[in-house]
């Protein structure tokens, strides 16, 4: 199975997890979508990250709050006007799958935040994942898409 990773997004998971608390908050912040993996403090999906970039430059790439677009009940960032009009000319391709929840958590019915920085690439889709085990243990996301309809109705909107 091919994924598209990088040694460098792997290495700088370790750091960006201590900064973001591996992009899990323990409780949900109210008034936010988490249908969507968002940064708990300012609500921007992705914690800023361009989901465009992870298929252009094959990497975690943060956005710029001048390239702004609301999507899904959520603020997305990107790195360029070009991103964003790629992304809103076909988001369900760009946006990660599951809100970017780790679809081996989905798959067991319950919904975890996935890491912007642990990530795969896998039949063009994007899928982030709270470790990087957890995206080496990923095989299929069937079980996940079987899944998510119900994890998804627990989740505010």
């Amino acid at each position: 199975m091919a994924f598209t990773t990088t040694l460098t997004g792997v290495l700088a998971c370790g750091a960006l997890c201590a900064g973001l608390a591996c992009a899990a908050p323990a409780a949900a912040t109210p008034g936010l979508n988490e249908r969507v993996v968002a940064d708990p403090a300012s609500g921007i999906a992705l914690f800023g990250y361009d989901p465009v970039a992870y298929f252009t430059e094959g990497r975690p790439v943060l956005g710029k709050p001048l390239f702004e677009a609301e999507w899904g009940g959520a603020a997305w960032r990107f790195a360029s006007a070009a991103n964003r009009a790629a992304f809103l000319s076909a988001p369900e391709v760009y946006a990660p799958q599951f809100g970017g929840h780790d679809p081996l958590a989905v798959a067991r019915g319950r919904a975890a935040a996935g890491h912007p920085q642990v990530f795969a690439v896998l039949r063009d889709r994007l899928y982030l994942f709270r470790s990087p085990d957890a995206r080496d243990s990923f095989v299929d996301p069937a079980p996940a898409v079987a899944e998510w309809p119900a994890v998804e109705r627990d989740l505010t909107p």
